[in-house]
């Protein structure tokens, strides 16, 4: 019943007081340690590059590791405090809404500010429609990052799996580029993200489902531009019935979409999360009768 009440106390915290302080937060760590990697490695040859970039990669991730089974060598109810800290750490329930949120301003130069602060393309001559499908698609694909995948892990291999997740997902958003610096440096953090997100990707657009499922499926079956990311993104234009575009990435067909689309794809957000947050709990509830 332990991991149930981990659960629970940390939906309950991110969903009241959201994200712990910058300073304290595991994912900061991750990233100030890849940094660390990444600004004293010179890069040198493919082959070098590649491995000093998989050493530093998993150096981040054994650190993980070993902060997720911190709490069994601590005083019980020390422990259990700082496992529901570390799981709410892995996932981003109520902060990934609001900064959606922030992006339904009137005021199109606003709302370009706050586009840019959730996707890493460059947003300054995209126009109305174009800053509104950013900014659902930006929801969409972290439906996964920053829910499903991380609680997925938890469900199957308990903490450890919920921060080692986060940690390569970190490391994927900080390393796992195609460019000159990164091709070869971030290649396999950028491939254990593809591996790790290859199923929560796939759980994600049947999480979308009950709205409509025939629209659904067809459009997951015409995602077929990246491995995982746009599966859910297709998913929620199928539902939303408008157009999502990265421009020369992929293309679902839709009408335009407009603010109360954002709007409309944060109540979808909700109704999926809680979708999933009722399976992990009743997962969690089965597993503890067969653990005793």
């Amino acid at each position: 019943m332990e991991y149930i009440w981990i659960f629970i106390l940390a939906i309950i915290w991110d969903l009241t007081l959201g994200e712990p302080p910058v300073l304290l937060h595991p994912t900061v760590w991750f990233g100030k340690l890849i940094g660390f990697f990444d600004r004293h490695y010179k890069r040198r040859s493919p082959a070098l590059d590649f491995a000093a970039g998989a050493f530093a990669s998993l150096f981040v991730i054994a650190f993980a590791f070993a902060l997720s089974r911190l709490p069994e060598f601590l005083p019980k109810w020390i422990g259990f405090a700082l496992s529901v800290y570390f799981l709410k750490s892995s996932f981003a329930i109520k902060s990934l809404a609001q900064h959606v949120k922030n992006t339904i301003k009137e005021d199109i130069e606003e709302q370009r500010k706050y586009v840019s602060w959730i996707v890493s393309r460059d947003v300054s001559k995209l126009d109305r429609a174009h800053l509104n499908s950013a900014a659902i698609e930006s929801l969409a694909e972290n439906i996964t990052d920053s829910v499903v995948a991380p609680l997925f892990y938890y469900l199957i291999f308990g903490l450890s799996g919920a921060l080692v997740y986060r940690a390569v997902n970190t490391l994927d958003a900080m390393i796992g580029y195609k460019n000159e610096r990164y091709l070869y440096f971030g290649r396999f953090a950028a491939r254990f993200d593809d591996l790790l997100n290859f199923v929560p990707a796939r759980i994600t657009v049947l999480l979308f489902l009950p709205f409509n499922p025939r629209k659904v499926i067809e459009y997951w079956r015409k995602a077929k531009f990246k491995l995982n990311s746009d599966k859910p993104i297709a998913a929620m234009s199928a539902v939303l019935e408008v157009w999502l575009e990265k421009t020369g990435v992929y293309r679902f067909e839709g009408k335009e979409p407009t603010l109360e689309d954002i709007r409309k794809a944060l109540k979808v957000y909700w109704i999926v999360v809680g979708e999933w947050i009722a399976f992990v709990f009743v997962s969690e509830i089965v597993k503890s009768f067969f653990v005793q």
